[in-house]
């Protein structure tokens, strides 16, 4: 049994730790900037802005991008200040159900908890699969042998590859981890400068400022492909939403990892709200250069191609081959420290959980290995991702072109599962006024309009990622095939369905909220902890 006896040996992260009921198992050698790093990969505009520009682009055109953007990471940022100043006053890994438990019961810490875990493994999942993607883009624009060999099955098997190594990273060392993440912010800024550069430069023409700015397009299928109706931009434009909100998404890793994170109070809060907007800017001015790179065809802008090919046919034809496939490379090798990072973070969501008991089988999910990391919950995350992502192999082409509506769907996932554990804390927090418990980082009297804001913006983009994607998703309609179906709804609302089951039929007898380990963990020799 542990006694905090000796609380002058504790340093302040934990001994405030031990305030909130835990026991300092993980080991604390993560910087401020290193958990700013996490997020900020996780972010990775050189992923997200890349593997979901087909969305925006379809879903809207240029102007999906060159507006939508930056309102919606205004909007997202916003979300970010709210969660900054949960973190500062509850420093805690899992720290979005335990904010949830704390404010609200047991009750809304089971749901912040279990969506926020499915949303965290989906976007690990998301992750792993574009970034396989991307080294197959990369390897076909080198090589015309490859390119001739394409398969679903061959880019489902680079995912597999992608996950093992991931796994294998997060299971080696925690330490490590700091260190890649550290490395992964240099590799973010110094690619998207230099892909930037390589698009300004290198192109022999470039599209106008009107284009950019103003350019519609519509190869949703919905409106009858029309850019000036009303559902054009109340249905086709906010299913392009999908770019912004994937991408900036799994900031709550500044969250996961505070328990790791040296003067977490500070450094996990800012962590969240810097790599937000550093992510913001830096891959607004990316989009921007993709866009205005976009190629000419027969003297008009060719949106059809972009709208098939996705960024993969712009580096091509405006850079040429050779520098075409390094832009591809450096967002490829960008994606693997993404991933990596989500599986660090979703590995760490999965032990917290675990340790107050909340997953089945928790005794196995909440061991540390020797080296002090959820070796065991790594394992489990990945076996995950891979069933979420089968449907990948099944060929899906929309208006003659080819969709990965499954990676959309996961990616879609991902984004629900995550925004709808945070708006439960959120919207906790502006409930408890006045009487919540400050951190040393907070908003002041500026949560009374951002905590209503941000769950609104979260609860509208939540039902339009929840929408079919094309025509052919709706049961009815004409060429109507299950294979199109935006199956984000089905998991989303079906696990809401079996949350509630269990909650009702078992949980809400034996789950009671975040268990206080500091008096009831017994360390063990091998490294694993006891729950």
């Amino acid at each position: 049994m542990m006694a905090l006896t000796d609380e002058s040996e504790l340093d302040e992260d934990a001994k405030r730790l031990a305030e909130l009921g835990y026991k300092q198992d993980l080991k604390r050698s993560w910087s401020s900037f290193s958990n700013f790093a996490i997020s900020f990969s996780i972010i990775s505009i050189l992923a997200g802005c890349f593997t979901n520009y087909q969305a925006g682009f379809n879903n809207g055109g240029p102007i999906s991008i060159s507006w939508s953007w930056p309102i919606l990471s205004i909007c997202i940022l916003v979300i970010g200040f709210t969660m900054s100043e949960l973190v500062s006053s509850y420093p805690t890994s899992g720290g979005i159900y335990w904010w949830a438990s704390k404010l609200g019961g047991a009750r809304a810490g089971f749901y912040a908890g279990w969506l926020n875990l499915i949303g965290l493994i989906a976007v690990t999942a998301a992750v792993a699969y574009g970034c396989a993607t991307f080294i197959d883009l990369t390897i076909s624009t080198w090589s015309k042998s490859y390119a001739g060999g394409y398969s679903l099955t061959r880019v489902f098997i680079t995912f597999l590859l992608v996950l093992a190594v991931i796994a294998a990273v997060n299971i080696f060392s925690g330490h490590l981890l700091a260190i890649l993440n550290n490395i992964s912010v240099w590799w973010h800024v110094v690619g998207a400068v230099v892909i930037v550069v390589l698009l300004v430069a290198v192109p022999s023409h470039h599209q106008s400022f009107s284009y950019v700015f103003t350019e519609r397009y519509n190869n949703s299928g919905f409106s009858g492909g029309s850019s000036s109706s009303l559902g054009f931009f109340f249905l086709v434009v906010p299913l392009g939403f999908l770019l912004t909100q994937y991408t900036i998404t799994g900031f709550d890793a500044s969250v996961h990892l505070s328990e790791e994170t040296q003067s977490a109070s500070h450094g996990a809060a800012k962590g969240i709200w810097k790599s937000i907007a550093y992510s913001a800017l830096g891959g607004y001015i990316l989009l921007l250069a993709v866009t205005f790179a976009i190629p000419n065809v027969k003297g008009a802008p060719d949106n059809a191609g972009v709208g098939a090919g996705g960024v993969a046919y712009i580096f091509t034809s405006a850079l040429g081959n050779t520098k075409g496939g390094l832009v591809l490379f450096i967002s490829a090798a960008a994606q693997v420290f993404c991933a990596t990072s989500c599986m660090t973070s979703a590995s760490r969501m999965l032990y917290a959980f675990s340790r107050d008991r909340a997953v089945p089988g928790s005794k196995h999910w909440s061991q540390l290995s020797r080296t002090r990391v959820p070796a065991k919950g790594v394992g489990l995350v990945t076996a995950v991702s891979v069933i979420v992502t089968l449907p990948a192999l099944i060929k899906v082409d929309i208006n003659g072109a080819p969709i990965p509506v499954a990676f959309f769907a996961v990616t879609s996932i991902a984004v629900i599962g995550l925004y709808l554990s945070f708006a439960i804390p959120i919207w906790l927090r502006w409930r408890h006024g006045e009487n919540f418990d400050l951190g040393s980082w907070n908003n002041g009297r500026k949560y009374k309009w951002m905590n209503p804001l941000a769950v609104v913006e979260i609860i509208v983009v939540s039902l339009y990622l929840m929408l079919p994607t094309s025509p052919a998703a709706i049961p009815g309609n004409s060429g109507f095939a299950w294979k199109y179906v935006n199956y984000a709804p089905i998991v989303t609302l079906g696990a809401l369905a079996v949350i509630t089951i269990w909650w009702q039929a078992s949980a809400r007898n034996w789950f009671s909220g975040p268990i206080r380990t500091v008096d009831e963990v017994t360390p063990v020799d091998d490294g694993t902890v006891a729950g």
